[in-house]
Protein backbone atom coordinates (compact mmCIF):
# COMPACT_ATOMS: atom_id res chain seq x y z
CA UNK A 1 0.00 0.00 0.00
CA UNK A 2 1.24 3.50 -0.78
CA UNK A 3 1.20 6.41 1.67
CA UNK A 4 -2.12 7.81 0.53
CA UNK A 5 -3.80 4.41 0.86
CA UNK A 6 -2.32 3.91 4.32
CA UNK A 7 -3.46 7.38 5.38
CA UNK A 8 -6.99 6.70 4.20
CA UNK A 9 -6.97 3.38 6.01
CA UNK A 10 -5.89 4.72 9.40
CA UNK A 11 -8.35 7.62 9.07
CA UNK A 12 -11.11 5.07 8.52
CA UNK A 13 -9.90 2.85 11.37
CA UNK A 14 -9.84 5.72 13.87
CA UNK A 15 -13.32 6.85 12.81
CA UNK A 16 -14.71 3.31 13.06
CA UNK A 17 -12.99 2.49 16.35
CA UNK A 18 -13.70 5.68 18.28
CA UNK A 19 -16.94 4.27 19.69
CA UNK A 20 -14.86 1.74 21.65
CA UNK A 21 -13.23 4.51 23.68
CA UNK A 22 -16.12 4.12 26.13
CA UNK A 23 -15.09 0.57 27.01
CA UNK A 24 -12.83 -0.26 29.96
CA UNK A 25 -11.34 2.02 32.60
CA UNK A 26 -8.29 4.28 32.91
CA UNK A 27 -5.37 3.22 35.14
CA UNK A 28 -6.57 5.09 38.22
CA UNK A 29 -4.17 3.28 40.57
CA UNK A 30 -1.71 5.91 39.31
CA UNK A 31 -3.76 9.02 40.19
CA UNK A 32 -2.15 11.24 37.55
CA UNK A 33 -3.27 8.84 34.81
CA UNK A 34 -6.86 9.00 36.03
CA UNK A 35 -6.97 12.64 34.89
CA UNK A 36 -6.35 11.89 31.20
CA UNK A 37 -9.44 12.52 29.02
CA UNK A 38 -10.67 8.99 28.27
CA UNK A 39 -12.17 9.76 24.85
CA UNK A 40 -8.81 10.13 23.08
CA UNK A 41 -7.85 7.87 20.17
CA UNK A 42 -4.84 8.31 17.94
CA UNK A 43 -2.95 6.20 15.43
CA UNK A 44 0.32 6.70 13.55
CA UNK A 45 2.49 4.77 11.10
CA UNK A 46 6.19 5.25 10.36
CA UNK A 47 7.54 3.60 7.21
CA UNK A 48 11.14 2.78 6.38
CA UNK A 49 11.43 5.72 3.97
CA UNK A 50 10.81 8.14 6.83
CA UNK A 51 7.15 8.87 6.13
CA UNK A 52 5.04 9.34 9.27
CA UNK A 53 1.26 9.20 8.88
CA UNK A 54 -1.11 10.39 11.61
CA UNK A 55 -4.82 10.02 12.39
CA UNK A 56 -7.01 11.19 15.25
CA UNK A 57 -5.12 12.26 18.37
CA UNK A 58 -1.79 10.94 17.07
CA UNK A 59 0.20 14.05 17.98
CA UNK A 60 -1.00 14.35 21.60
CA UNK A 61 1.65 13.23 24.11
CA UNK A 62 0.70 10.61 26.69
CA UNK A 63 2.49 8.67 29.40
CA UNK A 64 4.17 5.75 27.65
CA UNK A 65 4.50 3.73 30.89
CA UNK A 66 5.57 0.14 30.08
CA UNK A 67 6.41 0.96 26.48
CA UNK A 68 9.46 2.63 28.02
CA UNK A 69 10.67 -0.86 28.97
CA UNK A 70 11.34 -1.46 25.29
CA UNK A 71 13.78 1.45 25.08
CA UNK A 72 15.40 0.63 28.42
CA UNK A 73 15.92 -2.97 27.28
CA UNK A 74 17.46 -1.80 24.01
CA UNK A 75 19.84 0.51 25.86
CA UNK A 76 20.80 -2.25 28.31
CA UNK A 77 21.46 -4.67 25.44
CA UNK A 78 23.71 -2.08 23.81
CA UNK A 79 25.76 -1.97 27.00
CA UNK A 80 25.64 -5.57 28.20
CA UNK A 81 25.11 -7.68 25.10
CA UNK A 82 24.05 -11.31 25.47
CA UNK A 83 25.29 -11.45 29.08
CA UNK A 84 22.11 -9.55 30.02
CA UNK A 85 20.13 -12.79 29.75
CA UNK A 86 21.92 -14.20 32.77
CA UNK A 87 19.94 -11.73 34.90
CA UNK A 88 16.53 -11.85 33.22
CA UNK A 89 14.70 -14.57 31.31
CA UNK A 90 12.95 -14.63 27.96
CA UNK A 91 9.79 -16.57 28.77
CA UNK A 92 6.18 -15.44 29.23
CA UNK A 93 5.19 -15.33 32.88
CA UNK A 94 1.54 -16.33 32.73
CA UNK A 95 0.94 -13.98 35.66
CA UNK A 96 0.01 -10.28 35.96
CA UNK A 97 2.76 -7.78 35.14
CA UNK A 98 3.21 -6.77 38.79
CA UNK A 99 3.08 -10.26 40.29
CA UNK A 100 5.59 -11.63 42.82
CA UNK A 101 4.37 -15.22 42.51
CA UNK A 102 7.19 -16.68 40.39
CA UNK A 103 10.09 -14.80 41.98
CA UNK A 104 10.45 -17.03 45.04
CA UNK A 105 10.29 -20.26 43.05
CA UNK A 106 12.81 -18.93 40.52
CA UNK A 107 15.26 -17.46 43.03
CA UNK A 108 14.56 -13.82 42.24
CA UNK A 109 15.24 -14.04 38.48
CA UNK A 110 12.35 -12.47 36.52
CA UNK A 111 10.78 -14.37 33.65
CA UNK A 112 11.24 -11.58 31.09
CA UNK A 113 12.21 -7.90 30.85
CA UNK A 114 8.66 -6.67 30.29
CA UNK A 115 7.07 -7.77 33.56
CA UNK A 116 7.75 -5.23 36.29
CA UNK A 117 10.31 -7.43 38.04
CA UNK A 118 12.28 -7.78 34.81
CA UNK A 119 12.03 -4.08 34.07
CA UNK A 120 13.41 -3.31 37.54
CA UNK A 121 16.40 -5.55 36.81
CA UNK A 122 16.95 -3.70 33.52
CA UNK A 123 16.76 -0.41 35.43
CA UNK A 124 19.28 -1.78 37.92
CA UNK A 125 21.63 -2.56 35.02
CA UNK A 126 21.28 1.03 33.83
CA UNK A 127 21.82 2.33 37.38
CA UNK A 128 25.21 0.61 37.31
CA UNK A 129 26.06 2.25 33.99
CA UNK A 130 24.64 5.78 34.23
CA UNK A 131 24.47 8.43 36.95
CA UNK A 132 20.90 9.27 35.84
CA UNK A 133 19.50 6.17 34.13
CA UNK A 134 16.13 7.74 33.39
CA UNK A 135 17.96 10.57 31.59
CA UNK A 136 19.95 7.99 29.66
CA UNK A 137 16.72 6.36 28.43
CA UNK A 138 15.28 9.76 27.56
CA UNK A 139 18.41 10.83 25.68
CA UNK A 140 18.43 7.52 23.83
CA UNK A 141 14.90 8.31 22.64
CA UNK A 142 16.01 11.83 21.65
CA UNK A 143 18.68 10.24 19.47
CA UNK A 144 16.14 7.97 17.80
CA UNK A 145 13.85 10.92 17.07
CA UNK A 146 16.53 13.43 16.16
CA UNK A 147 14.95 15.96 18.54
CA UNK A 148 15.07 16.81 22.22
CA UNK A 149 11.55 18.04 23.00
CA UNK A 150 10.29 14.72 24.44
CA UNK A 151 10.38 14.92 28.24
CA UNK A 152 9.57 13.17 31.50
CA UNK A 153 6.24 14.29 32.96
CA UNK A 154 7.30 15.19 36.51
CA UNK A 155 3.74 15.07 37.84
CA UNK A 156 3.17 11.53 36.55
CA UNK A 157 6.58 10.40 37.84
CA UNK A 158 5.82 11.80 41.30
CA UNK A 159 2.33 10.23 41.35
CA UNK A 160 3.68 6.87 40.26
CA UNK A 161 6.52 6.90 42.79
CA UNK A 162 4.12 7.74 45.62
CA UNK A 163 2.01 4.71 44.71
CA UNK A 164 4.79 2.19 44.01
CA UNK A 165 4.37 -0.12 47.00
CA UNK A 166 3.99 -3.25 44.87
CA UNK A 167 7.08 -2.43 42.82
CA UNK A 168 8.97 -1.67 46.03
CA UNK A 169 8.03 -5.11 47.34
CA UNK A 170 9.28 -6.70 44.10
CA UNK A 171 12.56 -4.76 44.27
CA UNK A 172 13.23 -5.68 47.91
CA UNK A 173 12.31 -9.31 47.25
CA UNK A 174 14.79 -9.56 44.37
CA UNK A 175 17.47 -7.83 46.43
CA UNK A 176 16.97 -10.44 49.16
CA UNK A 177 18.06 -13.03 46.57
CA UNK A 178 21.08 -10.94 45.61
CA UNK A 179 19.60 -10.13 42.19
CA UNK A 180 19.49 -6.35 42.55
CA UNK A 181 22.79 -4.50 42.92
CA UNK A 182 21.46 -1.01 43.61
CA UNK A 183 19.35 0.18 46.50
CA UNK A 184 15.62 -0.43 45.77
CA UNK A 185 14.80 3.27 46.26
CA UNK A 186 17.36 4.26 43.62
CA UNK A 187 15.96 1.74 41.14
CA UNK A 188 12.36 2.78 41.84
CA UNK A 189 13.12 6.48 41.39
CA UNK A 190 14.67 5.83 37.99
CA UNK A 191 12.00 3.33 36.92
CA UNK A 192 9.04 5.57 37.79
CA UNK A 193 10.63 8.53 36.01
CA UNK A 194 11.34 6.41 32.93
CA UNK A 195 7.72 5.23 32.78
CA UNK A 196 6.56 8.86 32.96
CA UNK A 197 8.15 9.81 29.64
CA UNK A 198 5.46 11.46 27.51
CA UNK A 199 5.33 10.77 23.77
CA UNK A 200 2.76 10.80 21.01
CA UNK A 201 1.76 7.96 18.71
CA UNK A 202 3.78 9.62 15.95
CA UNK A 203 6.84 9.87 18.24
CA UNK A 204 6.62 6.22 19.28
CA UNK A 205 6.15 4.93 15.75
CA UNK A 206 9.21 6.86 14.57
CA UNK A 207 11.38 6.01 17.58
CA UNK A 208 10.77 2.26 17.23
CA UNK A 209 11.40 2.13 13.49
CA UNK A 210 14.84 0.55 13.99
CA UNK A 211 13.06 -2.64 15.07
CA UNK A 212 11.53 -2.90 11.61
CA UNK A 213 14.96 -2.43 10.00
CA UNK A 214 17.15 -5.15 11.56
CA UNK A 215 18.31 -2.78 14.29
CA UNK A 216 19.47 0.05 12.02
CA UNK A 217 18.17 3.59 11.75
CA UNK A 218 16.53 3.32 8.33
CA UNK A 219 17.18 6.98 7.51
CA UNK A 220 20.72 7.53 8.77
CA UNK A 221 21.74 3.91 8.27
CA UNK A 222 23.66 3.75 11.54
CA UNK A 223 23.12 0.72 13.82
CA UNK A 224 21.01 1.21 16.93
CA UNK A 225 21.53 -2.43 17.95
CA UNK A 226 22.79 -5.38 15.95
CA UNK A 227 20.38 -7.53 13.97
CA UNK A 228 20.41 -10.33 16.54
CA UNK A 229 19.45 -7.97 19.36
CA UNK A 230 16.65 -6.50 17.23
CA UNK A 231 15.36 -10.01 16.58
CA UNK A 232 15.48 -10.79 20.31
CA UNK A 233 13.51 -7.64 21.15
CA UNK A 234 10.86 -8.33 18.50
CA UNK A 235 10.51 -11.92 19.73
CA UNK A 236 10.03 -10.72 23.31
CA UNK A 237 7.44 -8.19 22.17
CA UNK A 238 5.49 -10.97 20.47
CA UNK A 239 5.64 -13.41 23.38
CA UNK A 240 5.69 -11.08 26.41
CA UNK A 241 4.81 -7.56 25.28
CA UNK A 242 1.10 -7.40 26.09
CA UNK A 243 1.15 -8.35 29.77
CA UNK A 244 -0.86 -11.52 30.37
CA UNK A 245 -2.59 -11.25 26.98
CA UNK A 246 0.45 -11.75 24.72
CA UNK A 247 -0.86 -15.01 23.30
CA UNK A 248 -4.21 -13.42 22.53
CA UNK A 249 -2.48 -10.49 20.82
CA UNK A 250 -0.36 -12.90 18.75
CA UNK A 251 -3.53 -14.63 17.58
CA UNK A 252 -5.51 -11.44 16.95
CA UNK A 253 -2.77 -9.22 15.51
CA UNK A 254 0.19 -11.42 14.59
CA UNK A 255 2.80 -8.71 15.14
CA UNK A 256 5.34 -7.91 17.87
CA UNK A 257 3.63 -5.45 20.23
CA UNK A 258 4.39 -3.58 23.44
CA UNK A 259 1.60 -2.11 25.48
CA UNK A 260 1.47 0.34 28.39
CA UNK A 261 -1.12 1.23 31.01
CA UNK A 262 -1.06 4.79 29.66
CA UNK A 263 -3.15 3.34 26.82
CA UNK A 264 -0.49 3.10 24.13
CA UNK A 265 0.20 0.05 21.98
CA UNK A 266 3.24 -0.12 19.74
CA UNK A 267 3.52 -2.70 16.94
CA UNK A 268 6.32 -3.59 14.53
CA UNK A 269 5.99 -4.95 10.98
CA UNK A 270 9.53 -6.25 10.32
CA UNK A 271 10.94 -4.98 7.05
CA UNK A 272 8.04 -2.58 6.52
CA UNK A 273 6.97 -0.16 9.26
CA UNK A 274 6.12 0.47 12.88
CA UNK A 275 2.80 1.75 14.17
CA UNK A 276 1.26 2.98 17.38
CA UNK A 277 -2.29 3.47 18.61
CA UNK A 278 -3.40 5.12 21.84
CA UNK A 279 -6.60 5.31 23.86
CA UNK A 280 -6.60 5.55 27.69
CA UNK A 281 -9.28 3.06 28.74
CA UNK A 282 -7.91 -0.42 29.53
CA UNK A 283 -9.15 -3.98 29.81
CA UNK A 284 -8.57 -6.20 32.84
CA UNK A 285 -5.05 -7.08 31.64
CA UNK A 286 -4.00 -3.41 31.40
CA UNK A 287 -4.19 -3.12 27.60
CA UNK A 288 -6.07 -0.40 25.76
CA UNK A 289 -9.30 -1.76 24.31
CA UNK A 290 -9.71 0.79 21.49
CA UNK A 291 -6.01 0.87 20.58
CA UNK A 292 -5.89 -2.93 20.36
CA UNK A 293 -8.99 -2.94 18.19
CA UNK A 294 -7.43 -0.33 15.89
CA UNK A 295 -4.19 -2.28 15.42
CA UNK A 296 -6.08 -5.56 15.00
CA UNK A 297 -8.17 -4.00 12.25
CA UNK A 298 -5.06 -2.59 10.58
CA UNK A 299 -3.41 -6.01 10.53
CA UNK A 300 -6.55 -7.67 9.19
CA UNK A 301 -7.19 -5.14 6.42
CA UNK A 302 -3.58 -4.97 5.23
CA UNK A 303 -2.80 -8.66 5.64
CA UNK A 304 0.41 -7.69 7.43
CA UNK A 305 1.42 -10.37 9.92
CA UNK A 306 4.65 -12.17 10.69
CA UNK A 307 2.65 -15.39 10.24
CA UNK A 308 1.59 -14.61 6.66
CA UNK A 309 -1.38 -12.94 5.03
CA UNK A 310 -4.40 -12.44 7.23
CA UNK A 311 -7.59 -14.34 6.42
CA UNK A 312 -9.81 -11.90 8.33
Amino acid sequence: MNASSLQALIDDIVAATRSRCDEGAVADYIPALAKVPPDRLGMAIATLDGTVLRAGDATEPFSIQSISKLFALTLALRREGESLWRRVGREPSGTPFNSLVLLEREQGIPRNPFVNAGALVITDVLCQRFLQPERAVLEFIHGLLGRTDVAIDAGVARSERQHSDRNAAIAHFMRSFGKLGSQPATVLDAYCAQCAIAMSCADLARASLFLAADGRDPLGGSPVVDALAARRINALMLTCGAYDAAGDFACRIGLPTKTGVGGGILAVVPGRMSLCAWSPRLDANGNSIAAAAAIERFAAETGLSIFGASVA
